[in-house]
């Protein structure tokens, strides 16, 4: 069972992970001349033409950026950080690591404290997924722009950040 949580745990982690360096929080697709969508992570933007072509760039500044993108970077990486902490606490406290020195009471201590910091990631990683993607519905269905505009929509890394934040909090509750 820890084993199987530890393992859950590490394949959230590897998801935050990429959710976070994936340049697709938000896209839009512009059907004009070219096929293009364009996309916008936490550290990018890119454009993606039908024609197998991808442009991107880095943000010039973290205060041009909308305030969710900012609060975003801010909590996913700590979330990647801490994960990878709990990870290597929580590891330490399994039953099937044997330590010399290590009693039962310390193992038992270092992977509570492992879960609690895996769940305080898995927490991280779903509160700035939620609330960006919670801006965008909002701004899709803004009845004050009208129908023919572009609107933004939901990237594939929204969708890797929330599998892993389940996968984490799943994995910190089996251990």
């Amino acid at each position: 069972l820890q084993l199987a949580g530890l393992l859950l745990s590490v394949l959230g982690w590897i998801l935050t992970g990429t959710c976070n360096y994936l340049p697709d929080w938000k896209n839009f697709n512009l059907d004009l001349n070219v096929l293009e969508l364009w996309t916008m992570g936490l550290w990018q933007t890119c454009i993606v033409q039908d024609i197998g072509g991808t442009q991107c760039k880095d943000f010039d500044s973290f205060l041009a950026l909308p305030l969710e993108f900012r609060i975003s970077r801010i909590l996913v990486s700590t979330s990647n950080g801490l994960g990878l902490l709990s990870l290597v606490i929580s590891s330490l406290g399994l039953d099937c690591l044997k330590m010399e020195h290590a009693g039962q009471k310390l193992k038992k201590q270092l992977l509570l404290l492992g879960a609690i910091l895996l769940w305080m990631s898995g927490v991280l990683a779903l509160v700035p997924v939620s609330w960006v993607t919670h801006t965008i519905i909002q701004e899709f269905w803004d009845e004050d722009v009208p129908e023919i505009v572009p609107r933004w929509e939901m990237g594939d890394a929204l969708f890797s950040g929330w599998f892993g934040g389940f996968f984490i909090i799943l994995g910190a509750s089996l251990l």
